[in-house]
């Protein structure tokens, strides 16, 4: 530094220049400048964070208790006894809510040892935990370590229910931060306590095995509640909850086994257990027990039949009594948290299961139906299908009597694997099959309270039910009724508009349909002549059947058909080629329509006779309460009368024929009045017995799945075995009241070749007379002018002997034996009756002409030749009268 005077006179004129002031100046200033611009841009950036901070805050939804309750429940189905049956559930509805009083204090403890282990203690965020978690994330790297509570984990699930599909970062940072405000927001609320916010926690954590919260995952892997739960297993569920896939017990029990370790720990170091606890808890083999209780519960996670039925039954009563769409009613049964009372009887369910899965019960020689599909690449990479027509195509073509039944199992898993090899082998790649083999007759049952309509039980089918919604026999297949028919489509209305009675008669003879089509009963050959429709009930004649619906009219019958329920019928649908076809034809009479009836709608109609003429549909269930223990809704018992109280009994009274002399008898039983009738069907494809006691309506169905014809003897009368092991023991025990006769019925003594009142000397004679039922006011009003069915005299009408000369078969048209009829002794029977003058006229010339003892053959049969052209004649008037009739 120069300190002489030239250099400070230097040093004092450099200060007083104005150049250097002025960049001095200017330097400061932009410095000052650029501080001030640095200070604003800060404010300006912690302003507008701040200012974004606070709109993440202000978009943050309001929350309340209520919003962070946990949503999708599992149903649940009780039966009549109010014992469980079965969960119903859906994919994130698998949840059954608990009380905190019902949930083990050392579940609790276990969760906030291993979740969260300040949670008495923080105001919905652990800063503690955030400050742990940041510095091992900086420290380490890894920022796996959350800091989450268990209010914002409850947060998370409940309220932020799509954070699963955030993408960015940002989406991220946002959500949490709002989670962390209203976990605060959320336990300063003087309604919300750290108690409530433990117990939606625990009904609302993903626990695996498609189980959500305590409850379900207890009964999942331990079978029990949860309030038996003891610490070992307590420590399992509250190890799953950080990774539910990782940590599954039943999956990966090695993985869970380390983290229910560290939960022990955590929870004797916080000071929630003692050693010793933990000692007993650590000594415990639990995941033996998960893994027995897993194979159990694979098992019973298939639905029966009933619970099918059921769960079918609800749906379609959300849509059509409460408006819900499709998608809604599927959403409310699966997910909705229902109660659902069933009507099902777990003791006649028991027997009914027990009876249909005894192989004793059935025919020897079970067969075995073969249901085969097959998917196959080709060599440009599409995929091809192969289904059990296609193989049942293929195999018919070297045997035409090929139907997909096999001996065992094993033959029909053999025939699948031969026709993949065929397929195969045209150059084609396996990609996957499917096989099933089913037991063959097959069978379904259905049982009712006919006071009621609700069906205590069902049986949809003989041999192991493989999955859910699988084919149900006894609600979903239609097959043809048979001789069942005849009682509901024909004698119902016969009896209930008054056009016949019981003592009706029809003339079992040849007769056919309009077409021109014979009618064929069911036995080998013959007729029997006049019958009575009791009688024609009670043997099941097919002819007799035919000829009164052709006189009420087939569509009188159809209407019947449909207030009794039936929703499978035909009233006209036109085919693509054209064709029109229709139910309403005299074939009704014998089950013949077009595409057959359900086992359940049957039994209905049957249980509609039992019930005094009063329809009720069939129910599956009583009542459902939602979520909350409100009534969603509620079957009650409404009945329709469709028939006359009357006319109910009185077929119940021909029933009763069919079971103890009838074509029923098998399915008898000691102790207990029947009533019922049986049906096969022409072709015997198909075999019933549909009857009732005072108690229950049950009817039973056999057949082969693929139509192939029943054999005689055990195969024919399963339906009827099957109805008689299953009532017989369903019944004991109980007393028989009978079926109590109603006002309004009456008896009198008529003629059975006639149908109308029996004449002293004539019907009593032969035994023709009979007492009979009838409703007050169609009791015959005429005496009998038709008596006797069998050998006549071709000139007078009158009953022939042997002697006779023109003895023909035909209907008595008069009283006493013809002048040509004498005994073994030689005496006559004449008595002088005739039909009329001419008949006595013409009597009496033949008896001048043939004289008392001798007859003249040639004569004999030339007047027989005569009297066969007339009566062939007589017969095509009737038809044509009939068949006008039925127009």
């Amino acid at each position: 530094m120069d300190y002489s005077p030239q250099g400070a006179k230097r040093r004092t004129k450099q200060l007083r220049a104005r150049t250097p002031k002025l960049a001095n100046m200017f330097y400061v200033t932009f410095f000052m400048v650029f501080i001030l611009g640095v200070i604003a841009v800060a404010a300006i950036g912690i302003a507008a964070g701040i200012g974004a901070f606070k709109g993440v805050l202000a978009s943050a939804p309001t929350i309340n208790e209520k919003d962070i309750r946990p949503v999708g429940y599992s149903s649940t189905v009780y039966d009549s006894e109010g014992n469980k049956v079965t969960k119903l559930v859906a994919a994130e509805s698998n949840r059954i809510y608990q009380t905190i009083d019902k949930i083990p204090i050392d579940l609790q403890h276990a969760f906030v040892a291993i979740e969260d282990e300040r949670f008495y203690e923080h105001n919905g965020i652990d800063l503690k935990g955030i400050v742990r978690a940041a510095y091992t994330g900086i420290t380490t790297r890894d920022f796996s370590q959350g800091a989450s509570t268990i209010t914002q984990q409850l947060i998370k699930n409940n309220v932020f229910t799509g954070w699963t599909k955030e993408s960015s970062f940002a989406d991220k940072l946002k959500r949490k931060i709002q989670e962390q405000y209203l976990a605060i927001e959320l336990e300063k609320q003087d309604s919300v306590t750290k108690e409530n916010i433990l117990e939606l926690y625990l009904n609302t954590i993903n626990l695996g095995q498609n189980t959500l919260g305590v409850q379900a995952a207890s009964l999942r892997y331990f079978n029990k509640n949860v309030s038996e739960l003891n610490l070992s297993e307590a420590a399992v569920i509250a190890g799953i909850t950080q990774n539910p896939s990782r940590y599954n017990p039943i999956s990966h029990p090695e993985n869970n086994e380390e983290r229910r370790k560290k939960v022990l720990r955590n929870m004797r170091d916080q000071g929630y257990i003692t050693q010793a606890a933990y000692d007993e808890a650590m000594a415990d083999d639990v995941y033996e027990r998960i893994q027995t209780i897993n194979a159990q519960n694979e098992e019973s996670t298939i639905n029966s039949y009933f619970v099918d039925a059921l769960t079918k039954q609800v749906m379609e009563d959300l849509e059509n009594e409460l408006g819900y769409t499709e998608t809604q009613a599927y959403n409310q049964l699966y997910s909705g948290g229902l109660s659902i009372y069933a009507t099902q009887d777990p003791a006649i369910q028991k027997i009914a299961d027990e009876v249909t899965s005894n192989e004793d019960n059935y025919p020897a020689n079970t067969r075995y139906l073969l249901d085969y599909q097959l998917t196959v690449q080709d060599n440009d990479g599409n995929y091809m299908n192969f289904s059990t027509e296609a193989m049942q195509a293929h195999f018919k073509e070297s045997d035409a009597s090929y139907n997909r039944l096999y001996k065992t199992v094993s033959d029909a898993n053999a025939g699948a694997e031969a026709y993949k090899d065929f397929v195969l082998d045209q150059g084609y790649t396996f990609v996957d099959d499917t096989i099933s083999t089913t037991p063959q007759p097959q069978i379904s049952m259905t049982i009712e309270d006919q006071k009621t309509g609700y069906v205590k039980a069902i049986v949809g089918g003989r041999g192991k039910k493989e999955a859910s919604l699988t084919l149900n026999r006894a609600t979903d297949t239609t097959r043809q009724p048979g001789s069942t028919f005849k009682v509901v489509s024909t004698y119902v209305p016969a009896l209930d508009t008054g056009m016949k009675t019981l003592a009706s008669v029809q003339v079992d003879e040849p007769f056919n349909y309009e077409n021109g089509r014979p009618v064929r009963n069911w036995y080998s050959s013959g007729y029997k002549g006049p019958c009575t429709l009791r009688y024609g009930i009670e043997q099941s004649l097919n002819i007799v059947a035919v000829k009164t619906l052709t006189d009420i009219t087939p569509k009188l019958g159809f209407e019947y058909l449909q207030k009794l329920g039936f929703t499978t019928l035909i009233e006209e649908r036109v085919t693509s080629d054209g064709r029109v076809l229709s139910d309403i034809t005299q074939a009704l009479a014998l089950g013949g329509i077009t595409d057959g009836v359900k086992n359940l709608e049957l039994n209905a109609a049957y249980a509609t006779i039992a019930n005094g003429g009063k329809y009720i549909k069939p129910k599956f269930y009583t009542k459902i309460l939602d979520h909350d223990g409100n009534v969603l809704l509620e079957n009650t018992v409404e009945s329709e009368q469709v028939i006359q109280e009357t006319t109910a009994w009185l077929l119940t009274s021909a029933m009763e024929d069919v079971v103890t002399k009838g074509t029923g008898g098998r399915v008898r039983f000691d102790g207990m009045t029947i009533a019922g009738k049986t049906g096969t069907t022409s072709d015997e494809n198909d075999v019933w017995f549909a009857g009732y006691t005072p108690y229950y309506t049950c009817t039973t169905w056999a057949g082969f799945d693929n139509n192939v014809d029943l054999k005689s003897g055990d195969e024919a009368n399963l339906a009827k075995t099957i109805w008689r092991e299953t009532m017989s023991r369903i019944h004991e025990g109980k007393e028989d009241p009978g079926f109590p006769q109603p006002a309004g019925i009456t008896k009198a003594v008529v003629c059975n070749k006639s149908g109308k009142l029996a004449v002293d000397g004539m019907c009593t004679a032969d035994g023709s007379a009979f007492s009979e039922f009838f409703a007050e006011g169609t009791v015959p009003t005429e005496a009998c002018d038709v008596h006797g069915y069998g050998q006549i005299c071709a000139l007078t009408g009158l009953m022939a002997s042997d002697t006779c000369p023109y003895k023909v078969p035909g209907v008595v048209s008069g009283t006493g034996y013809c002048p040509h009829s004498y005994d073994a002794l030689g005496n006559s029977l004449y008595t002088g009756g005739a039909t009329n003058e001419a008949a006595a006229a013409a009597a009496q010339a033949q008896q001048n002409q043939i004289g008392a003892t001798t007859t003249d053959p040639n004569a004999a049969a030339a007047a027989a030749a005569a009297l066969a052209a007339q009566n062939a004649a007589l017969a095509a008037q009737q038809n044509a009268a009939l068949g006008a009739g039925a127009q």
